[in-house]
């Protein structure tokens, strides 16, 4: 993938792409360093399947590991959260017994949390945080409604495997020294495609649209 995944410190996310040799984005993902050697991916859903073997097709002599076990649940909304966590960043915690992975992050605009959880105990920390004064469960529509006001691309809508990081308005995702005239130029799929496009510094086909409010 596009992104420096030598500098995060362990705790640390990065929002990247995985793409294909044409320049086109397979798909966007978030991923944590866990350790010195270790990183947690969190893919859609609906890309798992091509991802897991996308990652295992490239990474030869690395192991990926499928965590079919866990949830994932996301905390989000505008009012203020009292926490130590900075943005884009995660720590293990247990939440009442259970190990979890916590993460400041999201994709809807907001400040929030992303809570991954095993499996079993998912419906239970779900109703924990229910009964939470204020905490409302909401569907993919309202999401959806946030990270188009945010300006965020969901992949599948905004782009796909044909639409480059250029045209998605994402290059801000290929770390510089991945880029031309960096230090570790190149060296994931499309690379020298994308290198070849125009505009770097302004999106080629993705606007954002303010309304009148009526």
């Amino acid at each position: 993938m596009p992104a420096d995944l030598r500098e995060p410190a362990v705790g640390r996310q990065v929002y990247s792409l995985f793409t294909n040799e044409a320049g086109g984005i397979l798909d966007d993902l978030i991923i944590s360093r866990w350790g010195d050697e270790e990183f947690f991916v969190v893919v859609n859903a609906a890309c798992k399947e091509q991802d897991l073997a996308h990652l295992r097709g490239g990474l030869a002599g690395l192991e990926v590991i499928e965590l079919e076990d866990r949830a994932l649940l996301a905390l989000q909304g505008p009012a203020p959260a009292a926490c130590a966590l900075v943005f884009m960043s995660g720590t293990q915690v247990e939440i009442d017994g259970t190990a979890c992975f916590v993460t400041r992050s999201g994709y809807t605009g907001e400040d929030g949390f992303e809570i991954s959880v095993p499996a079993r105990a998912a419906t239970a920390l779900a109703q924990r945080l229910l009964a939470i004064d204020g905490v409302w469960p909401v569907g993919l529509g309202a999401r959806d409604s946030l990270r188009l006001e945010a300006g965020l691309c969901l992949y599948g809508h905004d782009m796909n495997a044909s639409t480059t990081a250029v045209e998605a308005g994402l290059q801000w995702a290929i770390a510089r020294v991945r880029r031309p005239g960096g230090a570790r130029v190149g060296g994931y799929p499309g690379a020298a495609v994308l290198a070849q496009r125009p505009n770097w510094g302004r999106p080629a086909s993705v606007s954002g649209l303010v309304g009148d409010g009526k």
